[in-house]
């Protein structure tokens, strides 16, 4: 089954790929690896998915801001692909930022929420390394940013 039709089979609409706000690109493709700049947690709306986990947010709400940070990484390798997304032979790494409390230790529960939604489409070319790192604030006060590398064919 090709990736799209895994994406339409989980009932998943990827959010549009944003252009980045500073100095820096969404994707940048060396050789066969496409790095994935930090996407940050965006709701379904639009609005930003903001708070601190084990303060205003429980661990099962940024289960799901990372599970938008996932979707939003695909959108952006899709973009870079060119719609192609046959192009990605797997998913080497993703390293996920939790902007949490500091007593709160759950940050790989967190993050898991893009490391499964990744999984699910992308199979066995989904499993990835991973870092789940907590932080005491994230750009624009979101509570989730996750980055990734991927290889391409």
């Amino acid at each position: 089954m090709s990736f799209d039709n895994k994406i339409k089979e989980l009932n998943l609409e990827l959010p549009e790929a944003r252009d980045p706000v500073g100095s820096y690109v969404a994707t940048k493709i060396i050789g066969k690896m496409l790095f994935v700049s930090g996407q940050i947690s965006i709701a379904e709306n639009g609005e930003l998915i903001k708070g601190k986990i084990g303060k205003e947010l429980t661990t099962e709400d940024g289960y799901q801001a990372a599970k938008r940070c996932g979707l939003n990484i695909i959108a952006q390798v899709k973009k870079s692909c060119e719609g192609d997304l046959s192009k990605i032979k797997s998913c080497i790494k993703l390293t996920g930022f939790v902007n949490s409390t500091e007593n709160f230790t759950e940050q790989p529960k967190v993050i898991n929420g893009a490391s499964d939604l990744i999984v699910s489409v992308f199979g066995e070319a989904g499993m990835h390394t991973r870092a789940a790192v907590s932080t005491n604030s994230l750009p624009l006060g979101v509570s989730v940013e996750v980055d990734a590398i991927f290889e391409l064919s």
